[in-house]
């Protein structure tokens, strides 16, 4: 049975830690912003053959805000990764990342290379996130960064009716088969896991996303000539959140990275978990790890 844990980062922030409790290669997952364990659930299975540990981003899911409601950037969840592996007693292991994590999972790599194994980034692109949002809906370049950040500070505005209105959102399958069936994601996940998912990433503080949104948004795009380890890339066809090309093009600047482009939306871990377990396992093998399936 999974557990949770909580353990102090380096500003005094105690920060909820989650372990499936599992066997195998360690991984470390740097989870989407404000979303829970259950959107990997290929993954963060007891029996997926990884010993698997993550982390409740700072004032969702039981950890506390900062005392400084600014230390919430990206610098900060990597701190928090740190934090994390010191807590665990993990010297090196597997990273995983989906989405701003990825972001997360590079920056960590770029600081401490010696304590990761290999790099797994999923519908995500390492810095300059909001400059990928809405590729595939032809919103030009210049304007996807000053549109996806308008939208996250609309989220601030909106977000106290979201969080009052969210807890009577009947959530159950037929919102998880209207969700899976929006074009926002594809069919894929099947109701009873996406369903229980949704259930917890809706009772949250909404306002507060919006300023963890925004302060994902200051992170600039990385100079990938520091990647030595091995690293995936898997990158969504149809994704409206992180443009296919940007994550193609991130791949061509890391030496050895594997591309894949896999036919589904930003939500990849839910719609295609066993893509996801054949790239981490194939990762684990060239980082020379024993690779692992349930």
């Amino acid at each position: 049975m999974a557990r949770t844990f909580d353990f102090p980062s380096s500003d005094g922030t105690v920060v909820r830690g989650w372990s499936n409790e599992g066997t195998g290669p360690p991984v470390v997952l740097a989870n989407g912003l404000g979303t829970v364990p259950a959107a990997w659930p290929g993954l963060t299975a007891r029996g997926s053959g990884y010993d698997v540990v993550t982390w409740y981003h700072r004032g969702t899911f039981g950890t506390p805000r900062p005392a400084d409601p600014t230390r919430i950037r990206v610098e900060d969840h990597v701190e928090d990764l740190r934090a994390l592996m010191d807590a665990v007693g993990l010297e090196r292991a597997l990273v995983a990342s989906w989405s701003v994590g990825v972001n997360v999972a590079f920056a960590f790599a770029e600081l401490h290379p010696e304590r990761v194994s290999g790099l797994l980034g999923v519908a995500g692109v390492p810095g300059g996130t909001f400059s990928t949002v809405g590729g595939p809906l032809r919103v030009p370049r210049r304007l996807r960064h000053p549109v996806a950040t308008a939208l996250a500070r609309g989220g601030r505005f909106v977000g106290p009716a979201l969080t009052r209105l969210a807890p009577h959102v009947p959530v159950g399958q037929r919102l998880a088969w209207a969700v899976s069936h929006s074009g926002f994601m594809l069919p894929g996940a099947p109701p009873e896991v996406l369903a229980p998912m949704l259930r917890e990433f809706l009772a949250q503080d909404w306002r507060w996303y919006g300023e963890l949104a925004l302060a994902a948004a200051e992170h600039e795009p990385m100079d990938l000539s520091f990647v030595r380890c091995p690293t995936t890339l898997l990158a969504g066809q149809h994704d409206v959140l992180t443009s296919v090309h940007d994550v193609v093009e991130a791949g061509g600047r890391i030496a050895d990275a594997q591309v894949q482009v896999v036919p589904g939306s930003h939500f990849l871990p839910l719609e295609h978990p066993e893509a996801v377990q054949d790239a981490l396992g194939a990762l684990a093998a060239r980082a020379g790890l024993p690779s692992a399936r349930a």
